[in-house]
């Protein structure tokens, strides 16, 4: 099997993903996955493709995120790893497709607007 890349998105996080077949190991920007993400949360969002198309040990996996925080970050490698078991076998579309891995969620954080405290928030307003 050739490397497959692929690319996901979520917030502002960018996660380029490259897998190969081996034997499981996941590297994100050069450290090991439980050192990048110490939380055990984050970590169960990066495998949650792998776990539910039982493929989870079968490929190395080195990701390269940029941007956002934390969790956006775990969530975009999911929608990459999902992208990539995709290319590898048709089969497991379905499944991923039916959990929402494979959907880009689209929601960001709404800009400031002049003359106001926040995107929404106004300014205390002062009858007197």
């Amino acid at each position: 099997m050739e490397v497959i890349n692929k690319i996901g998105r979520r917030k502002e996080s960018v996660a380029r993903i490259y897998v190969k077949s081996g034997n499981g190991n996941i590297t994100v920007n050069k450290r090991a996955l439980d050192k990048y993400f110490p939380f055990e949360l984050h970590q169960i969002v990066v495998k949650q493709p792998l776990v539910l198309v039982n493929e989870d040990g079968a490929y190395d996996i080195n990701i390269n995120v940029d941007g956002g925080g934390i969790s956006g970050q775990a969530e975009a490698i999911r929608m990459a790893i999902s992208r990539a078991l995709c290319e590898i076998n048709e089969d497991h579309r379905s499944p991923l497709k039916k959990e929402g891995f494979l959907t880009r969620d689209s929601r960001m954080v709404e800009r400031k607007k002049p003359g106001r405290r926040k995107a929404r928030r106004r300014f205390q307003f002062s009858k007197r």
